[in-house]
């Protein structure tokens, strides 16, 4: 069997303008939008945070702790 060519078409993808306009307003006011959404949230928002910072002081204490261990 031989082998026969087989024609491709090259497919770009871009934005339009319009696109990237919209793609540089979802940077835009990054903490105000940050603060809207625990304010409105912060019931989730602290259930996350919670355990995750008290596993992370726990973390360091208990470091802290090994490191001073060696010299009692």
């Amino acid at each position: 069997m031989g082998k026969n060519p087989v024609r491709m078409k090259a497919v770009v993808y871009a934005l339009s303008p319009f696109q990237q306009k919209v793609m540089t307003g979802l940077w835009k006011d990054i903490p105000g939008k940050i603060h809207q959404k625990v304010s409105e949230n912060w019931i989730s928002a602290s259930l996350l945070l919670g355990p995750l910072v008290g596993t992370y002081s726990y973390v360091q204490n208990y470091l802290e702790k090994e490191k001073l261990e060696h010299r009692y």
